[in-house]
């Protein structure tokens, strides 16, 4: 587990390829890092400033929408532009809008529609850099380590959530504008490790390109019309929809039964670790069990977890609970990724990932106002037996689905997969497969 935490593939890939995915891991980590750092200070500051908190709520609002909207198109852009520029530049743009707000901070003018355009602008460049790296993956690792390295990257993707915004506050203390000045340092030092990959990343075409509306349509079109893709994206949005509920749902009952904002903060803190250690076990799982048994227990495996949240009144016990369904829950997460990068061609990657991303964080995003409304209108048990029996009916649909998954379903179509992965998939005595 150690080797997945840090980058590190099995003996089979060559050293380049360990090589460039580590530059590919370190780059990510580092920008979550810087990320998740500014984005707890950014309320903080403009709270400092005088703006009222709905004026703030809806900057952080404005900014997530922007990204989500935006990600389709950066889609459509990664299946047509070198990737390696692409995530380049877009760090490139992000740094310069972190540092016109680490700027402001510093010299205290700290206007609203400033902030407000900076945080727009970073969230549309995190956008078509996330886009350009969801074909990286197919490139940097040999199939039979893609459960490995989406691991390793779902636990650095953790390790930031828990890490970043600790070193906010940390940063915050020194001053105000030391975060942001982070942040964009740490957006400069991700274009330099991307411009290190040697490897080739520009996207394979099968034509010429369409117009921009057709090869849009072309990815969600090509992901519904796939059962295995439209089965991940329904099962992801529904699962990001749950978690966020019960997230919330674990945050307002305790609140309401007095508990402190440190004891609702392990809460959180429980919530992010059970998804670390998920994320590093859930590889060598995959590897020891068929993928479809993974998936169907797993899912059924988080049902009595959510229940018990409805029947606690302990905050340690909310925590517990909380991370454990965090912990089940990235095994199905590894497979299904790992399967769908398999699967979907590499002059589609960038537009199916960001439609199935798109899908399940559009959904996630009305879960905070759901779980208030629910909990103020119903109570906390209510709603904890309700994620429950929407767990349940999303383990039933994983149960009928997992047909995609069975062992005679996990060959790649040789019409479907690209020629330089067919070609670097070898037997374990080195021959062909």
């Amino acid at each position: 587990m150690a080797g997945a935490a840090s980058g590190e593939l099995s003996p089979s890939s060559t050293s380049l390829q360990k090589r460039d995915f580590r530059l590919f891991w370190t780059a990510g980590a580092i920008d979550g890092l810087g990320t998740h750092a500014s984005v707890l200070v950014l309320p903080l500051v403009l709270l400092g400033a005088g703006y009222p908190p709905g004026l703030v709520g809806m900057l952080a609002s404005i900014a997530t929408v922007s990204g989500l909207a935006a990600s389709p198109f950066a889609g459509v852009l990664a299946d047509r532009w070198p990737r390696a520029p692409m995530m380049i530049c877009s760090a490139l743009v992000a740094a310069a809008a972190m540092g016109t707000v680490f700027a402001a901070v510093a010299w205290g003018r700290t206007a609203f529609a400033h902030l407000l355009a900076a945080a727009v602008v970073e969230q549309v460049a995190s956008a078509c850099y996330t886009a350009a790296a969801h074909g990286t993956v197919r490139r940097l690792v040999p199939p039979a380590d893609y459960p490995r390295a989406i691991g390793s990257l779902q636990a650095r993707d953790q390790a930031t959530q828990i890490v970043g915004p600790t070193l906010g506050g940390v940063l915050y203390q020194l001053a105000r504008w030391v975060p942001f000045l982070g942040d964009a340092l740490s957006f400069l030092l991700t274009a330099a490790l991307v411009r290190a990959v040697r490897a080739e990343l520009t996207p394979e075409r099968d034509g010429p390109s369409a117009s921009f509306v057709s090869d849009l349509a072309h990815g969600v079109r090509f992901v519904w019309t796939d059962g295995f893709l439209r089965f991940v994206m329904l099962w992801a949005a529904g699962l990001n929809a749950v978690l966020g509920a019960l997230y919330y749902h674990a945050v307002f009952s305790a609140q309401g039964r007095g508990a402190s904002a440190s004891s609702i903060g392990l809460i959180l803190t429980f919530s992010g670790v059970g998804g670390l250690v998920g994320a590093l076990a859930a590889p060598w799982l995959v590897r020891r069990l068929p993928g479809a048994l993974v998936v169907a227990a797993a899912s059924w495996a988080m049902v009595p977890a959510a229940a018990g949240l409805a029947f606690t009144t302990r905050t340690w016990v909310y925590g517990l609970l909380l991370g454990a369904v965090s912990f089940i829950a990235q095994s199905v997460v590894i497979v299904l990724q790992a399967r769908a990068v398999l699967v979907v061609p590499d002059t589609l990657q960038a537009r199916v990932g960001t439609v199935l991303g798109t899908a399940g964080e559009g959904l996630a995003a009305f879960a905070p106002v759901a779980a208030g409304v629910l909990v103020s209108a119903y109570g906390g048990r209510t709603v904890g037996l309700g994620c429950a029996g929407a767990l349940g009916l999303l383990a039933l649909y994983a149960t009928l689905r997992v047909k995609y998954l069975r062992a005679d379903g996990l060959e790649p179509d040789e019409e479907r997969e690209p020629r330089h992965i067919r070609e670097s998939v070898s037997a374990p005595d080195g021959g062909p497969r």
